[in-house]
C-alpha cells in the first residue's frame, strides 16, 4: 500500500518505493514549501497530473548529469560562443515555469499546474528555486528551472522556443556550478538531478546511477555551503 502523508507525516524510507510504477513512494494533498524541501533533501520529487493528489517519487535507477560530463559538440560550441543571446538568472522565474507547462508536440497538457507553479514560486521567493533563461533581442527563447539545496541542483523542466534555447541555459548552468565549486575550493563531485531517463538528456551526457549511489552523493552535496549570490559570470563561454 502507498502511504498517505498528512502535513506532519515523514516520508517513508526510499526502499519502500514501488518497482512498478518505478519509484512511486507516497501520496499527499500538501505541496507546501516545507514538504517540497524535505522531499528534495531526501531524493524525492513530486509528479502528478492536474486534479490528482500529489504523488511522490524516488525512481531506481536515477538519471543524473555530472557537470564535467556535459557533452558539447563542435557545432554547439560555436553556438555558445556566438554573441546573439544573453543568459540571465531569476529574472522571469514564473514565465519560465509557464513556458515549461505549455503543451508540446504530441502532448495534450502538462503536469505543471497552478498548484505546482504556486509551490515553486514560493520556493523561488525563499531563494531555493531558480531559473536559467536564454534571451535574444528581448525575447525569452528557452530556459530551465529547478531547486538548489547546498551544492545540489535538482532540474525540474526545460523549454525551447528557438533552436538550442534550453541547451544554452543548461550549458551555462553546469559550467557555472563547476566554477563556483572551484572558486570555493569545495570537495567532491557535483551532480544535477535529471530524475528520469530521456534520450535527449542522455545525448547531453546524463546517465543513470543506482538510487543508493544517488542518495549518498546527494547527502554530501546538500550539506555543503550554498551559493549566496545566484548570478552567473558573464564570461562562461565568451
Amino acid at each position: 500500500m502507498i502511504p498517505w502523508l498528512t502535513d506532519n507525516t515523514p516520508f517513508p524510507p526510499l526502499d519502500q518505493a514501488l518497482a512498478e510504477p518505478n519509484g512511486l513512494l507516497a501520496v499527499s494533498r500538501s505541496l507546501s514549501s516545507t514538504r517540497l524541501t524535505e522531499a528534495y533533501r531526501n531524493g524525492i520529487f513530486p509528479w502528478f497530473n492536474p486534479g490528482e493528489p500529489v504523488l511522490w517519487w524516488s525512481p531506481a535507477p536515477r538519471m543524473v548529469l555530472f557537470p564535467d560530463e556535459f557533452r558539447i559538440t563542435h557545432s554547439f560550441d560555436k553556438v555558445l560562443r556566438n554573441a546573439d543571446y544573453q543568459v540571465r538568472t531569476d529574472t522571469a522565474f514564473e514565465l519560465v515555469m509557464r513556458a515549461c507547462a505549455a503543451p508540446r508536440d504530441g502532448q495534450r497538457g502538462s503536469w505543471i499546474d497552478e498548484r505546482m507553479i504556486a509551490a515553486y514560486c514560493a520556493l523561488h521567493e525563499a531563494g531555493l528555486a531558480h531559473s536559467v533563461e536564454t534571451w535574444r533581442d528581448g525575447e525569452l527563447i528557452g530556459g530551465l528551472y529547478g531547486v538548489s539545496l547546498g551544492r545540489m541542483f535538482y532540474g525540474e523542466s526545460m523549454f525551447s522556443r528557438a533552436a538550442n534555447g534550453s541547451k544554452i541555459a543548461l550549458a551555462h548552468l553546469v559550467r557555472q556550478l563547476l566554477r563556483w565549486q572551484q572558486r570555493d575550493a569545495l570537495p567532491g563531485r557535483l551532480m544535477v538531478d535529471c530524475q528520469m531517463h530521456t534520450p535527449h538528456l542522455a545525448s547531453l551526457g546524463a546517465r543513470e546511477i543506482p538510487r543508493e549511489e544517488f542518495v549518498i552523493r546527494l547527502k554530501e552535496l546538500v550539506n555543503l555551503p550554498p551559493v549566496t549570490h545566484w548570478q552567473f559570470d558573464p564570461d562562461l563561454y565568451r
